[in-house]
């Protein structure tokens, strides 16, 4: 075992100095083996930050509630007596006055225009209540101020503000049929809220004619208090509604975009990994050819054709695994942090940041090995069966 051992770092040592005599056929297999790495990190990237975004979206111990079988705001309806009944529910926290901490809303989609691109782009205008702020956790106002009630105003999100034009505070901007005055930044933890537009409710409604609400947000005494909610709604006919905690609410949403992201990057990633496989090939080929009289001295002088095969391969996954470093850090230096916006469960703008992690990485490098393991299987076997005659032929 010794002498094996000795006699691989022989030929892998060999193998290695001679990668610059083969330099742009070896930075060949590493620049594809890089761009399959770096294409597949980008997908997961975008998959992982919009997952972190939604993720970091609302709290369990806050209740969604919709029209029965409804599965987002945009289909749903809440009457203004179903709004009082909701009020009345078990569960529910209350401020000192005794109110019940529940947010009535009104949600419509709208235009915005991204800077980037100049394009239009779907963006959520909720109204909202009075105590929006108070159901809503680790949402506050950071620039200018609140809505008055019954003004045309708007507060936008962090993001809205950063990706959309005409949403600098002071700034008036039509949307739909209406003039807006943007009066408020707000931010909410990096959450799906901050891709999302605030006017008062009322004005709201009465701009679009409309007498019910879509969705109704109620802060929980604590989150096992939505099974009391939803047998209080289930015992009373006048309530087909139902509630579901705002965390499982978004996650439900959201769930269809990343498997999407995520599947397709998986097999693009694999795909593009043929055109790889058949450049670590040829490298390989290439390289054994072009030592066939070495390798075939070293038999004959008493190295097994292990050895051989060892040493090539660990050549070819050397490559594979310089290239997997390559393509990751080329991803991670242009994509990590990089807003993107893509549409969500509503068919608006969410606005999220590309999120790399250790284990995305991981996945990837091996990957990169993977390649590196086929494409040289085939050339360390050809190696490992060179005959000691071709040491001895011009």
């Amino acid at each position: 075992m010794p002498k094996l051992n000795r006699q691989i770092s022989a030929v892998t040592g060999m193998n290695l100095r001679g990668i610059p005599k083969r330099f742009w056929m070896s930075a060949t297999t590493i620049l594809a083996v890089g761009l399959v790495v770096g294409v597949l990190l980008s997908f997961l990237a975008l998959a992982n930050g919009f997952h972190s975004t939604v993720e970091g979206t609302g709290s369990p111990d806050v209740a969604v509630i919709l029209r029965e079988g409804s599965q987002s705001e945009l289909n749903s309806s809440v009457t203004r007596e179903q709004v009082q009944l909701i009020e009345d529910a078990p569960g529910i926290k209350r401020d000192a006055n005794g109110k019940a901490l529940t947010s009535p809303e009104f949600y419509v989609i709208v235009n915005g225009v991204k800077r980037s691109t100049k394009t239009k782009a779907n963006l959520p205008l909720r109204g909202v209540g009075v105590h929006a702020l108070d159901v809503r956790r680790n949402l506050s106002i950071v620039e200018g101020r609140m809505f008055r009630t019954g003004q045309s105003e708007l507060v936008v999100g962090r993001s809205v503000a950063k990706e959309f034009e005409g949403f600098e505070i002071g700034r008036t901007i039509r949307l739909g049929t209406q003039n807006w005055t943007v009066v408020g930044v707000f931010e909410a933890g990096g959450s799906v809220f901050e891709s999302e537009i605030w006017a008062d409710l009322d004005v709201l409604s009465t701009l679009h004619m409309r007498s019910v609400v879509q969705s109704v947000r109620a802060r929980l005494q604590d989150p096992s208090a939505i099974e009391a909610l939803q047998r209080y709604m289930k015992n009373d006919p006048r309530l087909k509604l139902e509630a579901v905690d705002e965390k499982a609410y978004f996650a439900r949403q959201a769930q269809g975009i990343i498997n999407l992201v995520f599947y397709l990057g998986w097999p693009l990633a694999i795909l593009m990994s043929f055109g790889a496989l058949a450049g670590a090939l040829n490298t390989m080929y290439a390289a054994v050819d072009a030592r066939t009289k070495e390798i075939a001295t070293l038999r004959a002088l008493g190295f097994s054709g292990l050895a051989a095969l060892v040493g090539t391969m660990i050549e070819a996954l050397f490559l594979s695994l310089l290239g997997g470093i390559v393509g990751a850090a080329c991803a991670y230096a242009l994509f990590n942090g990089l807003t993107a916006s893509t549409l969500g469960g509503s068919f608006t703008q969410v606005v999220f940041a590309l999120k790399f992690s250790p284990h995305m990485i991981a996945q990837a490098l091996l990957l990169a090995l993977a390649i590196g393991l086929i494409g040289g299987f085939f050339p360390a076997l050809r190696a490992a069966r060179i005959p000691l005659l071709a040491a001895f032929r011009e």
